[in-house]
């Protein structure tokens, strides 16, 4: 029998494994579902949605060299969504009172008048810092790197 991506075919359960389950189709052939496609939501054991020897509708997804791929949840017809709720404003809330007053932050040695850093000043500081940094890791890279000796 010549199977055509994209129809929906009966099959039996065979074999249950870890990543899927094995489906017997009419004509003799044989697909896997793989768990991804048993469900429609989060299958963490195949036992707990199929057993050996069930009847399951599958739909055949691909072909490849000669293997079925088949789908369970893609063969079952399309899950209701929610109804969507008309947007209804909310009534007017009461004013939020006020936020406690900020205390001012504390001002390094060597700002402007203004309270922030130049940008100079701020490029200098991340300079030396990551110089600083990079030197402690070729520091601890280089002492992990010596006693082999080349032949």
């Amino acid at each position: 029998m010549e199977y055509e991506v994209g129809t929906v075919l009966e099959g039996k359960v065979t074999s249950i494994t870890k990543f899927g389950a094995f489906v017997a189709l009419e004509g003799g052939k044989s697909g896997l579902v793989h768990i991804s496609e048993i469900a429609n939501t989060y299958v963490n054991d195949v036992h707990d949605f199929l057993q050996e020897g069930q009847d399951v509708k599958v739909k055949l997804l691909a072909i490849k060299d000669g293997k079925l791929d088949l789908s369970i949840k893609k063969a079952l017809p399309a899950p209701e969504r929610p109804a969507q709720r008309s947007f209804q404003p909310r009534p007017a809330a009461a004013p939020r009172p006020a936020a406690a007053p900020r205390r001012p932050a504390v001002q390094a040695a060597d700002t402007t008048p203004s309270g922030d850093l130049a940008f100079e000043d701020k490029l200098k500081q991340f300079l030396s810092s990551s110089e600083r940094k990079m030197a402690d890791l070729n520091r601890n890279i280089s002492g992990k790197q010596g006693g082999r000796r080349r032949r």
